[in-house]
């Protein structure tokens, strides 16, 4: 039994310090560039909940002076706020994790805590890293929870094995307080090597 913890310790080290072949964001599903770790440079369509790169954004635009569609989907953009918030509704019924997510953030903004932790929850149960990123913090601060370094660091270690730069940053920083620098070291270099 000492043998196989130590045997899933490893393996799991293994995962963990794979460098990933991309950001958690990754590539613009139009053009196939990879996508800016800055979020002002995308956008997230309500309509189908794919995130587009500002170039591909800024096509349809101009295309839109024509006729608007969603380059992804080709559906006609919201007309207000109200309908882009109920396009969101729809892709978190339909089980859509970036739509969760979203719905996710929002709550944490309002202050609703329960309901941030739901939608993230869910988020990331069908493998959204964001949302796992999220958790992390949720569990650090005891926002809506329970601080509990346990769940903190798994949520970090999802959202770090999935390409999270932020997420690789904390882990180094946690295995630095714990007097551990080379696990520390190759997180901050995968962390870099993803933009962080």
């Amino acid at each position: 039994k000492k043998e196989c913890k130590k045997r899933a310790a490893e393996l799991r080290d293994e995962i963990l310090f794979k460098q990933p072949e991309s950001s958690h964001h990754g590539d613009c599903p139009i053009c196939f560039l990879p996508l800016s770790l800055d979020n002002d440079k995308s956008s997230v369509m309500s309509c189908c909940s794919k995130i587009i790169c500002d170039g591909c954004n800024e096509m349809r635009e101009l295309e839109g002076k024509i006729q608007p569609k969603c380059p992804f989907c080709r559906h006609s953009p919201p007309k207000s706020q109200a309908e882009a918030r109920k396009n969101n509704m729809k892709r978190v019924e339909a089980n859509d994790p970036v739509a969760m997510c979203q719905m996710g953030r929002r709550r944490y903004s309002e202050g609703d805590y329960d309901g941030a932790l739901e939608y993230f929850s869910k988020a990331a149960a069908l493998g959204d890293i964001v949302a796992h990123n999220n958790l992390s913090v949720m569990y650090q601060k005891g926002e809506g929870v329970e601080k509990d370094d346990k769940r903190e660091l798994y949520h970090w270690e999802e959202a770090a094995i999935g390409g999270h730069p932020e997420a690789r940053f904390h882990l180094g920083f946690y295995e630095m307080q714990n007097g551990r620098a080379d696990a520390a070291i190759k997180h901050f270099i995968i962390g870099a090597n993803l933009g962080h």
